[in-house]
């Protein structure tokens, strides 16, 4: 068990590491590093880390797959869009060159902030009557509900139908997006170490005994399932003012299916592991197209490496295992003391 001044230190170590990157990313911003085109590498990687750590909630932590997640990201990215639209009219979100004023940035925020609740809602209801039930009847519920939603968005006039949805202001920073990314994971990561993740663990872990040990099975499965909604909310929220234009065919199922492999690949029941598979699969396939007779093959290569990390690591990269910065330089300053000693 870590003592309160270990925790703290943990914390500390955690906190400086995402201001050094902040930092870095800062500079790289001010000097013109980032292209156009690895800005929208980092950004997608972003939104990604954020779907899957969502979605580990539920498939990882809590055991119930999932396969509607792209549905509750539409709903953000629709309410966030639309939001943004309707105060766009008033002529305080962007400036002239087209970048955000300080009041369309706290506008940025609260659309997401809004998709995520909508989303939420959404997810609370799919998810009273779907989470009472036992076995794969999540998976089919969750499939039917993100085609149902996709259907919608196509034949709805104020979406946009099936034209999509446009001219939505693009409020969506690299700096503000790291910032929020950053704070959903600490978020998550608080969550799932708290006494209700404990519980929501114990279910995944044997479902009849944790509810036998006096844990309300129904309303931590509800719980997880609604928090992963909620994120996958803001995700959309991000996506829609990112690109500036919407379209149904952003979030069918193979949304889903693109989420769900970001956290088997890491490893289900580890926040880290999403963390590395969304980075590792979002980049993987444009480092491709850069070497030379590859490019046209990247996603056949792109499979292949999937099928071969399957085979070879079934429980994803990390498996259950979370990867701790306190741990590792623990270790270091370890070595370098006995180092030290042996001199």
């Amino acid at each position: 068990m870590k003592t309160k001044q270990q925790i703290l230190k943990s914390y500390a170590i955690n906190l400086a590491a995402s201001v050094l990157i902040y930092a870095v990313l800062l500079y790289a911003m001010s000097s013109g590093s980032i292209t156009r085109y690895l800005r929208g590498i980092l950004m997608t990687i972003f939104i990604n880390i954020i779907l899957a750590a969502s979605l580990n909630l539920t498939t990882g932590f809590l055991g119930q797959i999932a396969l509607g997640h792209a549905g509750f990201m539409s709903i953000g990215a629709y309410s966030a869009a639309l939001f943004v639209k309707y105060i766009e009219s008033t002529g305080v979100v962007l400036l002239a060159d087209g970048s955000p004023t300080p009041q369309g940035q706290l506008f940025f925020v609260l659309s997401l902030l809004l998709g995520g609740c909508l989303a939420a809602v959404f997810g609370l209801l799919v998810g009273i009557p779907a989470l009472r039930l036992k076995g794969d009847y999540l998976a089919i519920i969750t499939l039917g509900f993100g085609e149902i939603i996709r259907s919608l968005i196509e034949n709805l006039s104020f979406t946009g139908g099936a034209q999509g949805l446009k001219k939505i202001p693009r409020l969506a920073t690299l700096d503000t997006v790291y910032m929020i990314m950053a704070l959903c994971v600490v978020v998550m990561f608080t969550l799932v170490r708290s006494r209700h993740g404990l519980a929501i663990t114990a279910i995944r872990e044997d479902d009849i005994a944790s509810e036998a040990s006096g844990i309300h099975n129904t309303y931590y499965k509800v719980l997880a399932f609604t928090v992963a909604a909620f994120f996958a909310g803001i995700a959309g929220g991000i996506y829609a003012q990112y690109l500036g234009v919407l379209g149904a065919a952003n979030f069918n199922f193979n949304k889903s299916i693109d989420i769900l492999v970001m956290v088997v690949l890491g490893g289900m029941g580890s926040l880290t592991g999403s963390i590395v598979a969304a980075i590792g699969l979002t980049a993987l396939p444009e480092l491709l197209r850069f070497i030379p007779n590859f490019s046209d093959y990247r996603m056949l290569i792109y499979s292949i490496v999937l099928i071969i990390v399957m085979i070879f690591k079934p429980s994803g990269l990390l498996g259950r295992y979370e990867f701790s910065l306190t741990r590792v330089l623990e270790g270091l300053s370890g070595r370098g003391r006995k180092g030290g000693a042996g001199k």
